[in-house]
């Protein structure tokens, strides 16, 4: 199964813009909002800034768990078909959101966002490996996300702009109107990748099966856990930046034009990704990229700790466009790594992984952001520890390396 090619109706090119776009509905949902954070204090009168962080933090948690349901639903229906129910739960979840007249419910409604994003975020990743594997599953993914993170450098200025002419619930209105344009395209132009002879009976004893050689197998357990802790980098970022960006540096208007500017950040080193690790190897771009973010956030660190949390925002802006570099090289390879002994049963590992991965990122991602005092110290200590971290889990995962060479 691994082994398909896409179909000749259907152009490599056109499937990686598809599984782009339908996975940046994750990253527009999170991004766009971003701007937004003080219209929807000031709707709701929320004191706290930090609690606010909630509007994304909310999300993560519906995304963690609906992973675990579409992989399995997705082996059993198929891959087109799931995606179809995720779509349908994330446009509910938007025009709840659109719609509320409280905090709880804005929430409420974000949750089902998360849950419905997440048959998006999972079924990408499944299509993917339903026809490629091992270094070619990292390079169509690298290009994948190189594509992709156009979305996210783009969505806080689609926000903005939104907020400019509407009120934040536009913001919402548009995440329906694109997922319903998305699940078009999808209807016309994406084939189904499991075919019939694949299909795995809906029921638990198969999942639970699937769930323990996954959470078993050192190499797929172990690559979702540091695929978790890169991202809770990322996450904590994410949760703090509309906050750090005003009341460190006094940018309100430009946060979009600099957000973009690291999320480019993220998309280049994708792109590098995808031209080097077929021949260098998924395990040695890792093993670079995190000694390198483990130095230059170390660097980065002690410089603020010896002015008061704080640095120039050149500064800031170049420690965090490297650092965001290094972390995109992590993302798509942590992932290939976890999925490639999961070949047989990609619906659900893509599920288990996936959730396993969003778990980890949010609950370290949103700790971070909490600790959030007006000064960068709490973030980069948190790049620093989660690199470290990472850095040593590979090491360990390494027993398992040499027999293969991904």
């Amino acid at each position: 199964m691994s082994d398909n090619v896409v179909s000749p109706r259907q152009s490599t090119g056109e499937f990686v813009a598809l599984m782009a776009f339908l996975m940046s509905l994750v990253a527009l949902a999170i991004d766009a909002i971003l701007p937004a954070y003080h219209a929807i204090g000031s709707s709701f009168n929320i004191a706290d800034q930090n609690e606010l962080q909630l509007v994304v933090g909310v999300l993560f948690l519906g995304l963690g768990i609906g992973q675990l349901f579409y992989g399995p639903v997705s082996d059993s229906i198929g891959r087109k078909s799931a995606t179809y129910i995720g779509l349908a739960l994330f446009i509910f979840g938007s025009l709840i959101s659109a719609f509320a007249t409280s905090y709880d419910m804005l929430l409420v409604g974000r949750f089902i966002q998360g849950f419905g994003v997440a048959g998006p975020r999972t079924l990408t990743i499944a299509f993917v490996r339903d026809q490629y594997s091992g270094r070619e599953m990292a390079r169509i993914m690298s290009f994948v996300i190189s594509v992709f993170i156009l979305v996210p450098a783009l969505a806080p200025t689609i926000g903005a702009g939104l907020l400019i002419f509407f009120s934040w619930e536009s913001i919402f209105y548009c995440f329906a109107v694109l997922s319903v344009l998305i699940g078009g395209w999808i209807a016309l132009r994406q084939p189904e990748t499991l075919h019939k002879e694949y299909r795995i009976k809906l029921e638990v004893t198969p999942i639970l099966h699937g769930v323990k050689e996954v959470l078993t197998n050192r190499v797929s357990a172990g690559f979702m856990v540091v695929g978790g802790l890169a991202f809770a980098c990322l996450v904590s970022y994410l949760n703090v930046s509309k906050l750090l960006y005003l009341d460190i540096y006094g940018i309100d208007e430009m946060f979009p034009l600099y957000f973009a500017i690291l999320a480019l950040a993220v998309g280049a080193s994708s792109v590098v990704n995808g031209r080097f690790v077929v021949k260098v190897g998924m395990h040695k771009m890792m093993d670079m990229a995190l000694k390198a973010l483990i130095v230059t956030s170390s660097l980065f660190l002690v410089y603020i700790l010896l002015n008061d949390g704080h640095s120039p925002f050149l500064l800031f802006m170049i420690a965090m466009t490297l650092v965001f570099f290094f972390m995109g090289i992590l993302f798509g390879n942590s992932n290939a790594l976890a999925m490639e002994p999961m070949g047989h049963i990609a619906g659900i590992a893509s599920s288990i992984i996936g959730a396993g991965t969003t778990f980890v990122s949010m609950g370290f991602g949103t700790l971070i952001g909490q600790f959030y005092n007006q000064t960068l110290v709490p973030m980069v200590v948190g790049f620093v520890v989660l690199s470290i971290a990472s850095f040593l889990l590979m090491q360990w995962i390494g027993h398992d390396r040499r027999k293969s060479n991904p």
